[in-house]
């Protein structure tokens, strides 16, 4: 099977190791078939999109709508990376799929509103699929209406009318889109446990988003959420996009850091 390729912007190593191992153990893949690639530590580089079964972009702490001055170089070049290979990924209409900070990624690259509208604070929301969710291939076997885990700053508050919206909450009227046949983003984690909600908090407990004193309870309330549906969006990636053929040769040691380390 050709790898899929996981896209990080973590620079803390707990946020980023566990984020991997989130993705590899919920959409079911070794290593040797998800390879990793930190943007904070090195340039994305030339992606010959022939090499994967698709690419998984996950979150971070980087905003969009941060004023231009306010970036950081290092994240002005991670953005600039990502508009170049969703300019690839969207003309060939291959299979991405973007998660919390892709969403604004993806939705930035495509024309949609971003701000800070509807940002939700971090924990368990309901999500509800719309018509087109419902009959989405990436989300079938779904409820129609199931628990997240969320945490943002930024959402999109309006989408371009050629995106197709497939799921809401509440209080972020864009939870996930899809763009073409097969590029897709969710505002909500598929990849998120409560443990790996629980590491989150630790890692940004002083990150903004929410007040450091709650850390406990936010932990506490992640413990007693049944968060068990938004995994299945990652299997279904896989089982939908992974593609037969030669594998490229192994990345080295920054592309694909084991996540144990």
């Amino acid at each position: 099977m050709k790898p899929f390729l996981l896209l990080g912007v973590r620079a803390d190593d707990a946020a980023a190791d566990n984020e991997y191992a989130s993705f590899l153990a919920f959409a079911g893949l070794g290593e040797r078939d998800l390879r990793r690639l930190r943007l904070e530590q090195r340039p994305l580089g030339e992606i010959d999109l022939l090499d994967w079964s698709g690419i998984l972009l996950g979150g971070g702490p980087y905003n969009y709508t941060e004023p231009g001055p306010l970036k950081s170089p290092l994240q002005r070049r991670v953005e600039a990376d990502l508009h170049g290979l969703l300019d690839q990924v969207v003309a060939a209409d291959f299979p991405f799929l973007g998660a919390c900070y892709g969403i604004g990624v993806l939705g930035s690259h495509q024309g949609a509103v971003v701000d800070r509208r509807y940002a939700e604070p971090v924990g368990c929301v309901s999500v509800t699929l719309t018509r087109h969710g419902r009959q989405d291939p990436l989300l079938a076997g779904l409820p129609g209406t199931f628990d997240a885990f969320v945490g943002h700053k930024e959402a999109i508050s309006a989408l371009p009318g050629h995106a197709v919206l497939l799921a809401s909450s509440a209080a972020c009227p864009v939870q996930a889109f899809r763009i073409g046949a097969n590029v897709y983003a969710t505002q909500f984690h598929p990849e998120l446990d409560a443990d790996g909600l629980c590491t989150r908090i630790d890692v940004y407990k002083h990150a903004g988003y929410f007040e450091p004193e709650r850390a406990g309870e936010l932990k506490a309330l992640a413990r007693r959420s049944d968060v068990s549906h938004p995994p299945a969006i990652l299997r279904q990636f896989v089982r939908r996009y992974a593609r037969h053929g030669p594998a490229r040769p192994e990345p080295g040691p920054q592309a694909a850091v084991p996540a144990g380390r």
